[in-house]
């Protein structure tokens, strides 16, 4: 069956100039499992060393979350680094993980579910971009978002500062703790987005499996390469999919044409620098309450609360 969703997406992204695709729709069961894969690789730092932080300073991060709080996840993921949290958060009213691939979503909500057996799981399948409508059952409690990961760099800063816009008129929010990748060395950065395995080019290349099977494509995988590029101008991390001679492909009927060397931009991931977050949060309705690092300044964790509240 064709998701049509998907076909619309990717049929406006590829007929523009340049070509492109939204990188929520990586997610599906095998995009989610290699992208858990990277996450362990040596050249990929962000998910060890926000850990690390988290870790080090979850009593700095438990001080901003109300008794009795609804902490609320925003592309939850397998809630790896959440477990830390919900170590620490033994009066935490619920926890809500939003993600996108909802087979995968309700399989992690089943493990959190034995894991914690005493917390409200309550998992919600969406885009967490849209205007989601929280569960009932925590309508009135208190809200802590969560968002960590550097997933913020995914989103252009107009659609990050609409983010932490729309989640500061979420009623009774106490605070968001964010996690943002901070600009470094090229050399350091592009690895993380390009390593030596290969498995973040299939992470990339199983976008274009996912059109095949979802969306009557007829991709030639293979004569696709992978790209990571530094665009310092812009301070982000770009992920392309590279067109490696003339061809044309079929995608829900509509045949679309590539280049030799064109490309097919997938991803954005900005960097960060904590004058850039602090600026983000006051044009938003937030202040920094705290902003986390770890030694080598590679990653921050930004408690935001709401401006004026004391």
């Amino acid at each position: 069956m064709t998701n049509r969703a998907l076909l619309a997406d990717a049929l406006a992204g590829l007929r523009a100039r340049p070509k492109r695709m939204n990188p929520k729709w990586f997610y599906d069961a095998e995009g989610s499992a290699l992208f858990e894969r990277i996450t362990d690789l040596p050249e990929y730092y962000p998910t060890r060393t926000e850990l690390s932080i988290l870790r080090r300073e979850v009593g700095r991060i438990a001080a901003a979350v109300p008794e009795g709080a609804a902490l609320v996840e925003l592309g939850s993921g397998a809630s790896t680094k959440t477990r830390v949290l919900l170590d620490a958060l033994g009066g935490l009213g619920a926890y809500v993980p939003i993600d996108v691939s909802e087979g995968f979503l309700a399989e992690v909500a089943r493990k959190l579910d034995l894991a914690y057996p005493g917390l409200r799981v309550a998992p919600l399948a969406g885009d967490f971009l849209g205007r989601l409508a929280l569960p009932e059952e925590v309508r009135d409690l208190p809200k802590v978002a969560f968002f960590p990961g550097s997933t913020i760099g995914n989103l252009d800063p107009e659609e990050a500062r609409d983010l932490l816009a729309r989640v500061r008129a979420w009623d009774g929010i106490a605070a968001f703790v964010l996690g943002v990748d901070l600009v470094k060395d090229t050399a350091t950065l592009v690895r993380a987005y390009d390593d030596a395995a290969g498995v973040t080019a299939e992470f990339n290349r199983n976008l274009l499996r996912r059109l095949n099977r979802e969306a009557g494509g007829t991709f030639d995988v293979e004569s696709f390469d992978h790209a990571a590029r530094w665009n310092a101008r812009h301070a982000r991390i770009e992920m392309h999919l590279v067109s490696r001679a003339a061809q044309e492909v079929s995608l829900g009927g509509t045949i679309l044409r590539f280049d030799a060397g064109e490309s097919i931009h997938t991803e954005n991931s900005h960097k960060y620098r904590p004058e850039t977050v602090a600026r983000a949060a006051e044009e938003t309705g937030w202040e920094v309450d705290d902003f986390l690092t770890d030694e080598r300044d590679f990653f921050g964790v930004a408690i935001l609360r709401p401006a004026g509240a004391g």
